[in-house]
């Protein structure tokens, strides 16, 4: 008989906890709580009773349960709750979560389309593809996600989990999740959240005498004064306050007839705890005894598997035949002791933890042995293929029938396969778990995948310790030629991380152990790593050309020897060393790398080669469609990182095409997230593209702003610095009218990249400097020429800079009419880049004025027009400044009355004068200002003594803090 309360007792602070959380979720503040206690003390009630509360107020709820198998399975929890909600209501359709679908297929497998390649999702990608999925699910009442026994989870599970706790604070999303106190990866974390305020905990404590007779009670469904008071007085003994073991003890003192319903009310033995066991063990071992035999023997078979087991298994332990397999299920589920797992349907679980512990506890240990070792067996016999789940169950039943060695290589194939799929985290647990195991002679290759995982898990220092720990090895034989394969991969992953040193010395102890003549294939792998090692800052300088052949040697050997992604390495690899003889070549290495990874199924390297090819088709030609179609591909596959990446060259394309809403729009959706992700590189790429926006638009506040971001992110210690001074920096000088120190952004690029290898050539080094040096007579014919012949003359953005300077010298030659037809060329060439097209003539105008070529007048005219019209006054200004000089009509724009703020237009203060205020923030001098307008100081100060009047500003200081303060941004029109 059962004896289970219909109400939680003495839980009324945590309920209210609830109550508060699930408020604060549906205000959109999202909310971190964790209920941690011991086995049946309650947990699992008050997530069923926050869940009846979430439904109530409309609330989407998914729930999902940790395995108590004692297996590792990554993302168990996760796919459980995901499938609670998913498995009937089917594939969310918020555009939104577009982008996200193959990442969330890893925890629903019914959203995987079989026609898409597989792609292992980092950790990271995987958790802010579960953010956006409970953000959407949350947009209209909040969104509730229950995580059950945490402690028994996997680590990747807990790093999703910390994942979402450090980010939904402004999101409608309820975490609840519940853990045994019991020291690991779980408590640490919890723990951690609760010492910096992510997150809410709260520790079950035992009932106290008065809530045990309440809930016995309850039990009963009688008043608490109803019950005997040496039953109150037996239960607080033995069930020391908790719970779960209350109702147990109360199920068995009914089975007995210990406890029974009289006439009067409820009757007890004289001494119910005489024959009663005296531990809960006893308690469940009587209970099987009073079960058939074939019941037992299937309940004692199951728990010897976990808390939770497969039919399918069961039956090849037991050797029951179908009917009298279930029909011994059934048997158990009436008892009470077993029930079906509503999370996979042949599955069953045991109704609590603790009574799968209490039965094989009932056992003796030689019995416990033998059962285990019967159990490890018959599935090894029963032919089957294992995979990850059973060699970790038949890993456990060979430790518990007390064969360590053979349980250690259980636990390492399991840990192995864990590796190749990609679950880093997964693999150094159950690695880590065979090690301390292993048979001697098998410790050292499982040492050895260990740290390749913890390497590839991002635990890079100590993946070198245990690399360094590793037994020595003799050279050049089959234990070497392994030892030297760990050794290459660990220096892949550090050349990755951008740690050379360490790097260099992996590298040189796997050339130690191969031998001058290693096999062919791990040749290739050791030349693609020590080639990307020589393009870390501070390696010392090697040939190119030589670091060219050694990258084509090793492309050409991998592919012979059937290595596809070794090969891939080494195509992507040449691609980026041959910009240098120009980019066909480039693009040549890239497609036969694309052809590679389609033949051999490698999607992660296709979507590689096809970001790539449409990143040197963007700098090309300006046009971004097939970076397009590359993001199309990233977003299928659920590469996010790869994702990212991409948006950031959209972003920084959008911008050079002065796409401003387009740009801002790609910024937006990635930014915080690439911050999230933890993806540096695209973070830093988006930054410096919000910086560069600001900087083409002559925002100079947003243009510092963006540059503190991306100092903060690492950026001026990054390979983007070039692109900072002459993209950004250089650009934004230019449109505040300041062409010398434009040239000394582009002149500290020049020293840059002599000290640093660079193959990304948007700096101005080859197209604006040659330009600027052009203009004001530094370079002749011979500097030109030679800029003219490097590959980054043919990009679209270097060469509309580069005819103009063709042009002016042509004209100060006395070629009129050659120079006419160059700048002819650039007026279609630059049309992709209105921004630079204007800028363009802009900066010519005067020299063709002075050299009597040209349409300076018209130039002007369009530049003025085009500069006014995105609100770049400066450039404005000097181009009517230099239409008065050349004796020309300027066009009065007397109607820029919208521009100015209703508080400032009511003030009286006039567009001229709203020109020189926007300036004033920056603190400028009088003559700064009247040169960046082209207009006399003196016309400046009126304009400053009518801005004080009418603004009522006591100072000049006073309406510099002002115009700060209105932070006015001036709109294109």
């Amino acid at each position: 008989m059962r004896a289970t309360s219909p109400v939680i007792v003495g839980r009324d602070e945590e309920i209210g906890l609830l109550s508060s959380a699930l408020d604060a979720v549906r205000r959109r503040s999202g909310r971190a709580l964790f209920f941690v206690g011991e086995a049946g003390i309650g947990k699992s009630r008050l997530v069923g009773e926050c869940a009846y509360r979430a439904y109530g107020l409309g609330m989407p709820v998914l729930r999902g349960r940790a395995t108590s198998t004692g297996l590792v399975v990554p993302f168990r929890p996760l796919v459980e709750a995901l499938s609670s909600r998913f498995r009937a209501a089917g594939t969310p359709t918020d555009p939104e979560l577009a982008p996200y679908h193959p990442a969330l297929a890893r925890l629903v497998p019914e959203w995987r389309q079989e026609a898409s390649p597989g792609y292992p999702e980092t950790v990271v990608e995987l958790a802010e593809a579960l953010l956006r999925l409970l953000s959407v699910l949350g947009r209209e009442s909040g969104c509730t996600i229950l995580l059950e026994d945490l402690h028994d989870s996997d680590t990747e599970t807990i790093a999703v989990v910390e994942y979402v706790i450090d980010n939904l604070a402004d999101l409608p999303i309820l975490l609840l999740g519940t853990l045994r106190p019991e020291a690991g990866a779980a408590l640490d974390l919890v723990r951690s959240a609760e010492r910096r305020q992510a997150a809410g905990v709260r520790e079950l404590k035992p009932l106290g005498d008065d809530q045990m007779r309440v809930l016995t009670g309850a039990c009963l469904e009688a008043a608490p004064e109803e019950i005997p008071q040496v039953v109150h007085q037996r239960l607080a003994e033995r069930a020391g306050g908790n719970p779960y073991l209350v109702e147990v003890l109360l199920a068995d003192l009914l089975d007995t007839g210990q406890l029974r319903q009289a006439e009067g009310g409820w009757e007890a033995a004289d001494d119910p705890g005489g024959p009663v066991p005296s531990g809960i063990v006893r308690s469940w071992a009587r209970r099987l005894d009073r079960l058939d035999e074939p019941v037992r023997e299937l309940l004692l078979a199951a728990a010897t598997l976990g808390g939770q087991f497969s039919v399918t298994v069961l039956q090849t332990v037991t050797g029951f035949e179908d009917r009298a397999l279930f029909t011994h299920l059934r048997s158990a589920v009436e008892a009470g002791v077993i029930a079906p797992d509503g999370a996979a349907p042949d599955r069953y679980a045991f109704r609590h933890s603790l009574t799968a512990e209490a039965l094989i506890s009932s056992l003796a240990p030689a019995e416990r042995a033998s059962l285990a070792r019967r159990a490890a067996g018959a599935v090894e016999r029963s032919g089957q293929p294992l995979d990850e789940d059973g060699q970790q169950l038949v890993a456990s039943l060979h430790l518990a029938a007390g064969n360590r060695a053979g349980a250690a290589l259980r636990f390492a194939e399991a840990g192995r396969r864990m590796l190749a799929s990609g679950a880093h985290g997964s693999a150094v647990v159950l690695l880590e778990r065979a090690c301390p195991l292993a048979a001697d002679a098998d410790r050292a290759a499982i040492s050895e995948s260990l740290a390749v995982a913890k390497a590839e898990g991002g635990d890079l220092d100590a993946a070198l310790e245990l690399a360094d720990a590793l037994p020595p090895v003799p050279a050049r034989t089959e234990a070497a030629d392994r030892r030297g394969e760990i050794h290459i991969k660990i220096a892949w992953v550090a050349v990755m991380a951008e740690r050379a040193a360490d790097a260099a010395r992996q590298i040189e102890a796997a050339r130690a152990l191969l031998g001058e003549e290693p096999a062919p294939g791990r040749r290739a792998a050791l030349g693609v790593a020590d080639a990307h090692l020589a393009l870390l800052p501070g390696q010392e300088h090697r040939c190119p050309s030589e670091t060219e052949r050694a990258a084509r040697e090793a492309a050409e050997i991998a592919e012979a020897e059937g290595l596809p992604v070794v090969a891939c390495q080494a195509w992507q690899l040449l691609a980026l060393l041959l910009r240098e003889s120009g980019f066909d070549a480039a693009d040549a290495c890239l497609e036969r790398m694309l052809a590679l990874s389609t033949d051999h199924d490698l999607p992660v390297w296709r979507v590689e080669a096809l970001v790539r090819l449409g990143a040197n088709a963007f700098m090309r030609t300006g046009d971004a469609s097939r970076l397009r179609s590359a993001r199309a591909a990233a977003i299928e596959l659920g590469a996010l990182l790869l994702t990212q990446t991409v948006d950031g060259l959209l972003a920084m394309n959008a911008v050079l095409c002065a796409r401003w809403d387009e740009a801002q729009e790609i910024i937006d959706r990635s930014l915080e997230a690439s911050a999230r992700v933890g993806n540096h590189s695209a973070h830093r790429y988006l930054l410096l593209s919000s910086a560069t926006m600001a900087a083409h638009r002559g925002r100079r506040r947003d243009m510092d702003r963006s540059l503190a971001a991306f100092k903060r992110a690492g950026g001026e210690q990054s390979l983007l610095v070039p692109h900072q001074l002459g993209l950004c920096k250089a650009i934004g000088a230019l449109l505040e009218e300041d062409r010398e120190r434009a040239l000394e952004k582009l002149d500290a690029v020049l020293a840059w990249e002599r000290d640093h290898p660079s193959y990304f050539y948007l700096s101005g080094s080859y197209g604006l400097r040659p330009l600027l040096r052009v203009l004001t007579g530094a370079a002749d014919g011979a500097e030109f020429a030679a800029v003219r012949a490097s590959p980054g003359a043919q990009l679209a953005w270097n060469g509309q800079f580069l005819e103009l300077a063709e042009a002016v010298l042509l004209g100060r030659e006395g070629d009129r009419s050659g120079a006419a037809r160059l700048v002819a060329s650039f007026d279609a060439r630059a049309t992709p880049f209105p921004l630079a097209r204007h800028l363009g003539l802009r900066l010519v105008a005067d020299a063709a004025r002075t050299d009597g070529w040209g349409e300076p007048v018209a130039w002007l005219r369009r530049a003025e027009e085009f500069f006014y019209g995105v609100g770049v006054q400066p450039v404005a200004s000097a181009c009517r400044a230099a239409l008065r000089q050349a004796g020309a009509s300027v066009t009065q724009h007397r109607g820029g009355w919208d521009r100015i703020p209703l508080s400032l237009r009511t003030s009286g203060v006039t567009p001229r004068e709203y020109e020189v205020f926007v300036l004033l923030p920056e603190r400028p001098g009088n003559q700064q200002i009247a040169r960046q307008l082209s207009i006399s100081p003196r016309t400046v100060e009126k304009h400053m003594a009518s801005l004080l009047s009418k603004t009522g500003r006591a100072d000049r200081s006073a309406l510099c803090e002002f115009a700060a303060e209105c932070a006015v941004e001036v709109e294109p029109a």
